[in-house]
């Protein structure tokens, strides 16, 4: 102390003062690291196990989609589906939603088109491939949705480099195959069509979600798109219900209701949603290419579908073309969960997710 209080009053550094000043920051730059990369892994950790429970979930969605496709018209499923969610999240998300009303309002444009996306149209898409293709094939399909992510991310200023153009052009060759039947050039079948444009609804929620205004809540976001979708899909239902007739509520159709609107809708989004905030959407995309192995478990043992050998080939180039797509893409994720700041385009530098509540 004494050295350094001379050093301080005659205005000269000793070579003891400075080797000590040196020493100091070299450790507290370690132990910030030690600390930040702690956090990372924490924080990394918990988002990929969230994007896990979403991924194998929404895997037993397909199932029943498919196996609801001769009982329970399109729209009315998809109908109830959000029914039975919004009875599930109502006394978890009443309340915060309640008190976020305001905030809610303000922000209407993001949550209803969030509401569009994610819960009015995916789900009804998915629904209605499911009358004309396998369990299988929409998540196969389902399965591209990570690459559109990264490819979303591209068009929003994120560098697209070589690798992930590669893969996407692999996984696209993948789902041209299984859609075309084994040629590119064949025209696919209508169910195709429909679970490729709810690939495409998949990708843009996911990546709308990491512009989620700040100080809105999981809870009360989760709520409100489930309420917003539903009233959307009004219209629709009463039209199906005119046209179509209702359906016989047996428990060959509640029990795969109740499990696409408690399971699917509530618990796999609130997992999902979470997981994208933690980790961003492309590196939790990458989680979400299980979801085809385990569709594929699902629909043999249950269903009795088979992939045969141009549905093993399309997995493979597919799920290839994803990881080779997203790889890295957690970066920029890895950065924000160590709490360093984050420069956007023409907004200055902030720390990711201030201002935001937890999911």
């Amino acid at each position: 102390m004494a050295v350094l209080d001379r050093d301080r009053i005659d205005g000269t550094t000793t070579p003891g003062a400075t080797a000590a000043r040196g020493a100091g920051t070299r450790v507290a730059t370690a132990v910030r690291a030690t600390a930040s990369r702690a956090a990372g892994g924490r924080f990394s950790g918990a988002g990929l196990l969230l994007a896990a429970v979403a991924t194998v979930v929404w895997s037993g969605s397909f199932v029943t989609s498919r196996a609801l496709h001769d009982s329970v018209p399109p729209v009315q499923a998809a109908f109830w589906r959000w029914i039975v969610a919004i009875l599930a999240v109502a006394p978890f998300a009443a309340r915060a939603t309640w008190r976020q009303r305001r905030l809610i309002r303000r922000h209407l444009g993001f949550v209803g088109l969030a509401s569009l996306l994610g819960v009015t149209v995916y789900n009804t898409l998915v629904n209605q491939a499911g009358l004309t293709t396998s369990a299988g094939t929409m998540g196969m399909v389902m399965a591209a949705s990570p690459v559109l992510m990264a490819l979303g991310e591209r068009l929003g200023g994120t560098r697209l480099g070589p690798r992930r153009a590669a893969g996407l052009l692999i996984a696209f060759t993948g789902v041209l195959l299984l859609v075309g039947d084994g040629s590119p050039a064949s025209g696919p079948a209508t169910g195709d069509l429909w679970i490729v444009a709810a690939a495409v609804c998949f990708a843009s929620y996911s990546a709308l979600l990491k512009r989620r205004p700040a100080g809105l809540g999981g809870p009360a976001l989760l709520l409100s798109t489930f309420v917003i979708g539903a009233l959307m899909l009004l219209p629709a239902y009463a039209v199906s219900l005119a046209v179509q007739g209702g359906f016989e509520p047996t428990a060959g159709t509640l029990g795969p209701l109740v499990y696409v609107g408690v399971l699917s809708s509530a618990v796999a989004f609130f997992a999902w949603n979470r997981a994208v905030e933690l980790i961003g959407a492309a590196r939790a995309g990458v989680v979400y290419y299980l979801q085809p192995v385990c569709v594929a478990l699902l629909s043999w043992a249950l269903l009795g579908e088979e992939l045969g050998p141009l549905g093993l080939l399309c997995m493979a180039l597919i799920l290839g073309g994803v990881v080779l797509g997203t790889a890295g893409a957690g970066a920029g994720a890895r950065a924000r969960a160590a709490g360093s700041p984050v420069r956007t385009r023409g907004a200055g530098t902030r720390a990711p997710g201030a201002g935001r509540d937890p999911v």
